[in-house]
């Protein structure tokens, strides 16, 4: 029974190993509780991920990083009200760990704490433990789910940051840090957009659009996701044309996907939701969350680690009938004035202090971006081969079945299994807005 506070599927790993002896080991120190380091083959070479000998700190962050998750969603309601948001938690949380490791003070105090970590509970030294062990776990190369999350900085080219800060965040945090002259604001662009675009394989373009000439340092971090369900719909069921309702006087046409499938679901009374979780093929899954009409916003209110807690332990599986529309969905933020009104401020401000990042201390962050794209089609987020389909016998036809229909405003999680890290988190409002 799979359920999204899982543990590390160790049969995902037998696909991207070099031999069955090296999973046999790496298995059987892992069981030993020792120290360990399995083989990840990428571009041909070797690398390592080094496993804590507790997961006590992956557990701990996965509450952490889901509070801190459904803050900031929060946060972008007020923004953006009555609009589609998508954003990628995990992400944004990895970038900002790592912009804390050249900080040191208040303006590192400010950003662990705005994240949700307290420092006399969780030392640095163990949050940087478990965000590398994070980082590197959503990296490892699973066959059927491409999953690559990544950081980078760019600082200005007068600005020389120092060796240990470049080996630290290239080994725990997997960021590149790009020296690059701002006063030619277009060719930072580009410079910006060309390696976020490259490294998201095409999907995240133009993340940067309005760059000042005295700009001195930029954060940007990207995750790239491919994926097919563990149960494709069949593209011959999608009814085209289906209404969606986006508020009580407006109303779209969307493609709608329908599957009769056995999937794990609930209806929260306390929060007068449905919820739907459905797998992906290899270590990551989506829950969908349908707030019965005028309880949206009761229902973001209430979102937290506890509440993701209560769906795991109370989910059952059964046949239902589904309709989920197919769309892409977008967003773009400057996460600027958010992680000011977070407690993020003096990182911005004239008062920063980054003395394990360069010698200057003149330097402050002056831009952190963000955009994530997802796609939801019949076969996952990509074109794939299409399963043998599996109908229910004729005594389980007979029988009444839930309905699940997503055509009002509903919210989406992408959890990954092995590290409990909500990938993607928004709200649908609009599925004809990308």
């Amino acid at each position: 029974m799979e359920r999204f506070c899982f543990l590390r599927d160790a049969s995902g790993l037998l696909d991207n190993l070099p031999s069955k002896m090296l999973l046999f080991l790496y298995l059987v120190l892992l069981a030993l509780g020792l120290h360990c380091t399995p083989p990840n083959i990428s571009e041909g070479k070797v690398t390592t991920c080094h496993f804590p000998q507790q997961n006590t700190t992956l557990y701990k962050m996965s509450s952490i990083n889901a509070d801190f998750a459904f803050n900031l969603y929060r946060r972008f309601t007020v923004e953006t009200p009555d609009r589609n948001i998508f954003f990628s938690p995990v992400s944004i949380s990895a970038a900002l760990v790592m912009l804390s490791t050249g900080a040191c003070s208040n303006t590192q105090t400010q950003i662990l704490e705005s994240l949700g970590f307290n420092l006399t509970d969780t030392p640095m030294a163990e949050i940087q433990q478990g965000f590398q062990h994070l980082i590197c776990s959503l990296n490892f190369p699973k066959k059927e789910l491409e999953l690559q999350m990544g950081n980078a900085l760019f600082i200005g080219k007068q600005l020389k940051p120092l060796p240990k800060f470049l080996d630290d965040v290239k080994s725990l945090y997997e960021t590149e840090v790009f020296s690059t002259n701002f006063s030619n604001v277009s060719a930072a662009q580009q410079e910006i957009n060309s390696h976020v675009e490259k490294q998201t394989k095409g999907k995240v373009v133009n993340l940067i659009q309005d760059l000042k000439s005295n700009t001195m340092m930029v954060l940007v971090n990207y995750i790239h996701f491919k994926a097919q369900w563990a149960n494709p719909f069949d593209p011959s069921k999608t009814e085209e044309g289906s209404s969606f309702l986006v508020d009580k006087t407006t109303t779209v046409h969307v493609p709608m996907m329908h599957q009769m499938e056995r999937y794990y679901h609930l209806v929260d009374t306390d929060l007068n939701c449905t919820v739907l979780q459905m797998d992906y093929s290899k270590n990551a899954l989506a829950l969908f969350v349908l707030p019965k009409e005028g309880r949206m916003n009761w229902v973001e209110g209430a979102m937290s680690s506890k509440t993701l807690k209560k769906w795991n332990r109370l989910l059952k599986k059964g046949w239902i009938d589904v309709f989920v529309p197919k769309f892409s969905i977008s967003a773009t933020y400057d996460l600027g004035d958010i992680l000011l009104k977070m407690g993020i401020q003096d990182a911005f401000a004239d008062n920063a202090k980054f003395p394990e990042l360069t010698e200057d201390n003149s330097l402050k962050l002056s831009k952190a971006a963000h955009k994530a794209v997802l796609h939801i089609g019949e076969k996952g987020t990509e074109v794939v081969a299409v399963p043998e389909v599996r109908f229910p016998d004729q005594a389980e036809i007979t029988l009444l079945r839930p309905i699940i229909q997503l055509d009002k405003s509903f919210l989406l999680l992408i959890l990954d299994k092995n590290t409990r890290s909500i990938l993607f988190l928004g709200k649908v409002v609009d599925p004809t807005k990308v």
